[in-house]
C-alpha cells in the first residue's frame, strides 16, 4: 500500500510560485510594477476574497493566508531587502549624493512626517501612535519608483538622482524607525530606555565587532574555493545569522541584516554578494508582498470608502506639494520638482513593515492599521500612472534649459577593467595618471584583497556572469578593457559585453594574431596581441639605441601597429601585410 503523502507543507510554496509565474510576466507585459501584482494577487487568494470559499466548500483550499508557516518565510523578504540596502549604502555613494541625501531627504521626511503627524493628531490619535503613523506615511516606495525610473532611463537624470537620494535617506531611516516603534510600545523601555535596550546595543556591537574581524576573511576563504554554491551559502549564512542574532536580542531582524550589509559594502565582495542574493531577495520580497496583500481586506474599501480612499488621496495631496516645494529650494525647476513630488507623494512598502509592527505591539488599533495599509496600497497603485503623466508632460512642454548638474550628480561613466593582474594594474595606473574614473573586476580573491588594501576600486567576482557585469555598471561604462590571461575568459567577456552594449568601446588582450582575429569577429573594438606588442617594443628599443631619431621610430611603430590591426580585421595574414613606411636614410 502506498505511503500517505502530506501535501500541507507544499501548498503555500506551490501557490506562491504559481502566482509569481503568472503575475510577474503579466505585469511586466502591462509595464506595471510586479509589486502591485503581488499585492493584488495576495488580496485575491487571501481569506477576505477567495478564502471565504473555505466556509462554503466541503474541503479546504490551499490559500496562502491560511498557512501560518508562511509568515516567518515572508519576513525574510524584508530582511534581504534591508541587507541589500546596506550593501548599496557605500560611503562613496553617500559622499557623492550628500547634498540631496542629507538635505532634501532629511527635509522631506521631517516636513512630511510633521505635517502628517499634526493631521492624525488632530483626529484624536494618541501621540505615540500619531508619531509612528506620521513617520510611516512619510516614506515612499523604493520598490516601485526605482524600477519605474530605470525602465524610463531616468535614474541618471538630475530628477532621478534627486528621487534616488531621498529614497536612500528613507532607507537609512527604516532601522531607527523600527527601533522607535519598539521603544514607544514598551512602557519599561520608556521608563528606563538604557536598561531595556542594553541587550540590543550589545548585540549590535557584537555584530559590528565580529563582522569587522570575520566577514572579510570568511569571504576570502570561500572565494578562494571558486565555488559558486559555497559563496551563495556563505551569503545566506551571513544574512540569516545576523538577522536572527538581532531578533534574539530584542531588535528587528531587518536591523541586523542592514548592519551586515553596511559592513560588507566597503569590501571587494560587495558586487558578487549583490548578484548572489538578488534571486532570493526578489522571490522572498514577492512572498512578503503576497502575504501583505493577503492581510488586506478589500471589503474595507466598500465598508469605509471615506477612510480608505481618503488616506490614499489625502496622502498624495499632502506630500506631493510639500516635496515639490522642497525640491524647488534645491534649485530644481518646476517641472523637475513636480515630477519628484508626484513620484514621492504616495506611500511606500516600509509603511507595511512599520504599521504592522506598531499594530502587533498594540501601539495602533488593528482596524486603523488595516485602513491605513489599504490606503497606502491604493496610493502605490498610482505611481506608474504618475510617472507616465510626467513623461507626457515632458514630451508636450519640450526641453527646459537648466544649469549644470551639481557636482557629483553627473551620470556615472567609468571604464571597466576586467582582470587586475600585471597588465590590468598598468592600465589602472595610466587611467589614474589621466584622471579617468575606472572600476576593476578580478577573479582572484588574493589579488582583489591586496588591491583593495591599497585603496584601489577593485571588486571580486566572475566577469563572465551577465548579472555581475550589470551590477558593476556595464550599462553606463565608457569603455571595457579585458586584460585576463585566459583566452576563453576574454572571449566570453567580449561576447557578453558586445551583446549588452553595441555602442561600447571594447579593448581586449589577445594571445596571438589568431586570437585577435577571433576577438574582432566577436565584436572587440581593438584587440592587442601580446606577440605583436612585444616585437614592436623590441624594435623601438633597438632602433633608438642604435641612433635612429625618436620621432621617426614612434611614427613607424604607430603606422606598423595600424597596418597590423587593419590586416587582422580584414582576416589577412599579418606576415603578408604591406609595409609602406620608409624612414629616411641616416646621413653618415
Amino acid at each position: 500500500m502506498a505511503a500517505h503523502f502530506d501535501l500541507e507543507p507544499y501548498k503555500a510554496p506551490l501557490l506562491f510560485l504559481s502566482v509569481a509565474g503568472v503575475v510577474v510576466p503579466l505585469f511586466r507585459r502591462l509595464r506595471v510594477s510586479p509589486v502591485l501584482g503581488f499585492l493584488i494577487a495576495g488580496m485575491l487568494i487571501g481569506p477576505h476574497v477567495l478564502g471565504r470559499l473555505d466556509a462554503l466548500l466541503p474541503f479546504r483550499l490551499p490559500f496562502l493566508a491560511n498557512n501560518e508557516n508562511v509568515a516567518a518565510i515572508a519576513a525574510f523578504g524584508v530582511v534581504f531587502l534591508m541587507f541589500n540596502i546596506g550593501l548599496e549604502l557605500s560611503l562613496e555613494r553617500l559622499v557623492l549624493l550628500r547634498r540631496f541625501v542629507f538635505g532634501l531627504g532629511a527635509l522631506q521626511v521631517g516636513v512630511c512626517g510633521g505635517a502628517l503627524f499634526l493631521m492624525v493628531r488632530s483626529l484624536g490619535l494618541a501621540q505615540p501612535a500619531a508619531i509612528v503613523t506620521g513617520a510611516a506615511l512619510a516614506l515612499s516606495s523604493t520598490a516601485i519608483v526605482v524600477p519605474v525610473l530605470a525602465e524610463k532611463r531616468r535614474l541618471n537624470t538630475l530628477t532621478g538622482r534627486a528621487i534616488f537620494s531621498v529614497l536612500l535617506f528613507q532607507d537609512l531611516l527604516v532601522a531607527p524607525l523600527l527601533f522607535m516603534v519598539a521603544m514607544l510600545s514598551d512602557p519599561a523601555a520608556q521608563a528606563s530606555p538604557i536598561l531595556a535596550f542594553a541587550p540590543g546595543v550589545i548585540a549590535v556591537a557584537a555584530i559590528v565587532g565580529i563582522g569587522r574581524l570575520l566577514l572579510r576573511p570568511l569571504f576570502q576563504l570561500v572565494a578562494a574555493t571558486r565555488s559558486t554554491e559555497l559563496f551563495m551559502a556563505a551569503c545566506l549564512l551571513v544574512v540569516i545569522a545576523t538577522a536572527v542574532t538581532a531578533a534574539w536580542s530584542g531588535l528587528s531582524m531587518a536591523l541586523g541584516a542592514f548592519i551586515a550589509g553596511l559592513l560588507l559594502a566597503e569590501t571587494e565582495f560587495r558586487r558578487a554578494i549583490e548578484t548572489a542574493i538578488d534571486p532570493f531577495k526578489g522571490l522572498l520580497l514577492g512572498l512578503f508582498f503576497v502575504s501583505i496583500g493577503a492581510s488586506l481586506d478589500p471589503w474595507e474599501v466598500v465598508a469605509h470608502p471615506g477612510a480608505t480612499l481618503g488616506v490614499a488621496i489625502g496622502l498624495t495631496l499632502v506630500k506631493a506639494p510639500l516635496v515639490a516645494g522642497l525640491a524647488r529650494g534645491f534649485r530644481l525647476n518646476w517641472r523637475q520638482a513636480g515630477e519628484i513630488g508626484l513620484l514621492l507623494g504616495p506611500g511606500g512598502e516600509f509603511a507595511f513593515v512599520i504599521l504592522t509592527s506598531a499594530a502587533a505591539a498594540r501601539l495602533l488599533p488593528e482596524e486603523l492599521a488595516a485602513e491605513l495599509l489599504i490606503g497606502v496600497t491604493l496610493s502605490m497603485t498610482m505611481i506608474p500612472l504618475f510617472a507616465a503623466s510626467a513623461a507626457r508632460f515632458r514630451a508636450v512642454s519640450g526641453p527646459v534649459l537648466t544649469g549644470p548638474e551639481p557636482s557629483g550628480l553627473a551620470p556615472a561613466s567609468r571604464v571597466l577593467i576586467i582582470g587586475y593582474g600585471r597588465v590590468g594594474q598598468v592600465v589602472g595606473d595610466l587611467m589614474r595618471v589621466h584622471k579617468v574614473d575606472y572600476l576593476c573586476l578580478e577573479g582572484d580573491a588574493r589579488i582583489a584583497a591586496q588591491a583593495r588594501a591599497r585603496g584601489e576600486p577593485v571588486y571580486w567576482g566572475d566577469a563572465t556572469n551577465r548579472d555581475f557585469l550589470a551590477r558593476c555598471g556595464l550599462a553606463d561604462a565608457r569603455a571595457l578593457i579585458a586584460t585576463m590571461h585566459t583566452p576563453s575568459a576574454v572571449d566570453a567577456v567580449v561576447k557578453l559585453a558586445r551583446a549588452e552594449r553595441p555602442d561600447l568601446t571594447i579593448v581586449a588582450r589577445a594571445r596571438d594574431a589568431a586570437h585577435a582575429r577571433a576577438l574582432y569577429k566577436l565584436g572587440a573594438t581593438d584587440a592587442v596581441p601580446e606577440t605583436m606588442e612585444a616585437s614592436l617594443q623590441l624594435s623601438e628599443a633597438a632602433l633608438v639605441d642604435i641612433g635612429v631619431p625618436m620621432g621617426l621610430v614612434i611614427a613607424s611603430i604607430h603606422e606598423q601597429r595600424d597596418i597590423y590591426r587593419k590586416t587582422l580585421i580584414a582576416d589577412e595574414s599579418p606576415i603578408a601585410a604591406p609595409r609602406p613606411f620608409k624612414a629616411r636614410r641616416m646621413k653618415r
